[in-house]
């Protein structure tokens, strides 16, 4: 009489047949990083924190990305 395989030993077999009969998905290549390319971004912030880079008007952007750039050690 044969011995019927227990669901452990079935679940593992099974699992290491998928380990290797499995194609991994091939991802696209990542493009590499342009130097001073902008990227649109929303980010929430506090008014008060919008309203100090704001207050000396146009450029308001680039202070607030110097800023972050500082803060990142760039």
């Amino acid at each position: 009489m044969a011995r019927r395989p227990t669901s452990d030993s079935r679940s593992e077999a099974e699992k290491a047949f998928k380990a290797v009969t499995t194609k991994p998905a091939e991802l696209p290549p990542k493009a590499p990083a342009l130097p001073h390319v902008k990227h649109t971004v929303t980010l929430r912030v506090d008014q008060d924190v919008l309203d100090y880079f704001q207050q000396d008007g146009i450029g308001w952007q680039d202070r607030m990305n110097a800023a972050l750039r500082k803060a990142a050690g760039k």
